[in-house]
Parts: structure tokens; sequence; C-alpha cells
């Protein structure tokens, strides 16, 4: 779902999904810089400097490069709030966006966990920006964290996490 947040008036984009596996796997895989390049591959997503390997903790950075809308982007990010495994935030420290902020919830239920991303994001350039966001860019960011929760899903679900988290 998208819509403009009440409080802040910012696009944001709510996404929820159900994994069959624990909340401390889901969370690490969340974290997990090499997942995030494997779900992000066919933006040639990859992390240049700061955090580049491993699980990121609160207060890392991480500067990723990719191929978006037709450019090489950098976005430099940092993680300014983790709870494990509840939670974690991060908050664009450099790049395109005017605002970005992506909060990561980890519920534990019966028989899993429910992720659910809340992504807000401002555009900049004022009214041409919102209307951008409008049209186009809130449903490409919504189908970049569809594939995100795919991805955790596919390892979560499938025991790909045992190798990657190196847990038995």
């Amino acid at each position: 779902m998208i819509y403009k947040h009440s409080e802040t008036g910012m696009p944001t984009i709510h996404l929820t999904s159900f994994v069959a596996a624990p909340a401390e796997v889901v969370f690490d895989l969340s974290r997990h810089v090499g997942l995030h390049k494997i779900s992000m591959q066919s933006y040639k997503e990859e992390a240049v400097s700061g955090t580049r390997m491993g699980l990121i903790e609160k207060d890392d950075t991480i500067t990723w490069k990719a191929r978006h809308l037709l450019k090489n982007r950098l976005l430099k990010v940092k993680i300014t709030d983790m709870q494990i495994p509840q939670s974690f935030t991060v908050e664009q420290a450099k790049g395109d966006f005017k605002v970005m902020k992506h909060e990561h919830h980890f519920k534990p239920c019966d028989n899993g966990t429910i992720m659910i991303d809340l992504f807000y994001f401002e555009s900049p350039y004022g009214f041409i920006g919102q209307w951008f966001s409008a049209l186009y860019l809130g449903k490409y960011l919504k189908r970049l964290l569809e594939k995100r929760h795919d991805t955790i899903k596919e390892y979560a679900e499938g025991g790909k996490w045992k190798n990657l988290l190196g847990r038995i």
C-alpha cells in the first residue's frame, strides 16, 4: 500500500509479508549486506563503502551504488535505530531523495514472522518531484521492496539462510 503519511505528508509505502521462519532468522537476513546485494542484483547494487559485508549494526553506514531509473546512483545510509530482533531503521545520509527513512519491523507469530516495512520518502524538486513520486516513483520503490521481501522469504523458508548466516 502507498499513501501519504498523516503526520509528515510524505509518501509512505507499507508492505507486510508472512515468513514461515523464526523472527531472529528473518531479522538477520533483512540486515545482511550480501542478501541485500543478491535481492538487487538486477540493478547491479553493491556496497562501495562503509559496512560492505555481513550484518549491519546500529550506527553503521553503507554507501550503495546501483543503476536505477537509467542512471548510476549512490545512496549513503545510516542505521539510526536497532532493537534486536524486533526492528531497525535506515535513514538516508546522502543521496537523491530529499528525505528517506526505512523502518523494518519483525513480529513473531504462530509458525513464523510478520515482516513489516514502512518506507517514507520525499523527492526533491517541489511540485515536479511530488508529481513524479505519485505517478511512478512510489510504484517503482514498492516493487523493489517486494523483491526484497520475496528474497528474504525464499532464503528463510528454503533453508538457504543456514549457509549465509553460518548457523545450523
